[in-house]
């Protein structure tokens, strides 16, 4: 069976290992010590801290587990070591401007972990990455959001 591997920034798996030695080395040790401490509380059955501590030591290991896997399928992407040639692509950072207003935002676009609209970060599977990945400076994409459909001048596609 082979792993599906999803393409993530260099920025993103950082972030995800720091997550990772984060609940491995402060989060997982601490409710060990919790747990231990509850047990000693004696009666398990209406103990409630023991159960809290217990239910929270369940979503670690999961979000662990969730972390490692994501590492483990991840193609980490380092978008500054490929040269430049004004192709949209994945990792890049891309200014477009709306035609018809000539507003014009800036997007990297990353894996769908990592999106965050508010930062500027767009998920490679989102409408707008996916009008725009593959095309260049310069070229007109059109874009159908809730709002009807918007075209979108390429402005400038950076390698950052």
């Amino acid at each position: 069976m082979s792993m599906t591997k999803y393409p993530m920034t260099v920025q993103g798996a950082r972030a995800l290992e720091e997550e990772l030695t984060h609940l491995t080395k402060v989060v997982r040790p601490k409710l060990s010590q919790d747990i231990g401490t509850a047990r000693e509380l004696g009666d398990l059955k209406e103990n409630a801290e023991y159960h809290a501590a217990r239910e929270q030591q369940g979503m670690v290991e999961a979000r662990i587990r969730d972390i490692e896997g994501r590492l483990q399928s991840a193609v980490v992407i380092d978008v500054t070591t490929i040269p430049h040639s004004g192709k949209v692509i994945f990792g890049t950072t891309v200014e477009i401007a709306n035609v018809e207003t000539d507003e014009r935002v800036k997007y990297q676009i990353v894996g769908e972990d990592e999106a965050d609209i508010k930062s500027g970060k767009l998920s490679s599977g989102s409408p707008i990455a996916r009008a725009l990945i593959g095309k260049e400076e310069g070229d007109v994409v059109t874009v159908k959001t809730p709002s009807g459909v918007i075209e979108y001048e390429i402005v400038e596609v950076s390698h950052i």
